[in-house]
């Protein structure tokens, strides 16, 4: 199945300058909506925080999947609507499976995506993070970045934030800062080149159809 590749060390050069920040995430006033991540005035000399993961499923269930996506990857979208909804029903939700969902940011529209996701809070996460794969043609539209980000603010919103605080939440430039540091450390870490990558007890996997993932996971239940 495909997947969307990137060079991790290219994103690097591009994002841990403390300059370029403004650069690939946006500017103030760049379109008629607000921006997010406009406010990047953390010290680019602090260390930025390693963010924790948000974990769906038994902490102590017997397989760990780590999944590693885009939302702005149609693949990863794919994967949401058509093998999630079957992964959490019979394996994460009946206690088998400890799943993890890492972002990975290929643009700032994805990081716009993470912002409003992770700003819902542990407990909402995993829905606010389904409602942007669901629907990723619709907010992404036609690419403007107003547009996009005004979309983003009504996911939120139906999700329970109030303006006041999605406008905190899309221009917390130290949690922007944050969440890629964090991406960065995990990708590198688990050497990850393409989305989606599942990390299953921590063996590397290209994107899967149902199928082949329950098999690995039944493979595994029966050891």
């Amino acid at each position: 199945m495909k997947r969307r590749t990137f060079t991790l060390a290219a994103l690097s050069a591009t994002l841990v300058a403390g300059g370029s920040y403004l650069t690939f995430f946006g500017k103030p006033g760049q379109s008629t909506g607000a921006l997010p991540g406009a406010a990047f005035a953390q010290d680019a000399g602090a260390e930025p925080v390693i963010r924790p993961d948000f974990v769906l499923g038994q902490a102590d269930a017997p397989i760990e999947v780590i999944e590693y996506a885009s939302y702005t990857c149609p693949h990863c979208a794919h994967f949401h609507t058509q093998v999630f909804p079957q992964l959490k029903a019979n394996y994460i939700d009946t206690g088998k499976v400890k799943f993890i969902h890492r972002e990975v940011y290929f643009d700032k529209f994805g990081l716009w995506a993470g912002m409003v996701a992770q700003c819902s809070g542990e407990m909402r996460y995993y829905g606010v993070s389904g409602m942007i794969y669901d629907t990723q043609a619709e907010w992404i539209g036609k690419g403007d970045a107003g547009a996009i980000a005004d979309n983003l603010r009504k996911i939120g919103a139906k999700a329970g934030l109030s303006k006041e605080q999605l406008d905190a939440c899309m221009n917390d430039g130290a949690m922007a800062q944050s969440m890629v540091a964090t991406y960065q450390k995990h990708a590198t870490d688990d050497d990850v080149q393409a989305t989606p990558t599942l990390i299953i007890d921590g063996e590397k996997h290209s994107n899967m159809s149902y199928d082949d993932l329950a098999a690995i996971l039944d493979a595994k239940l029966a050891q």
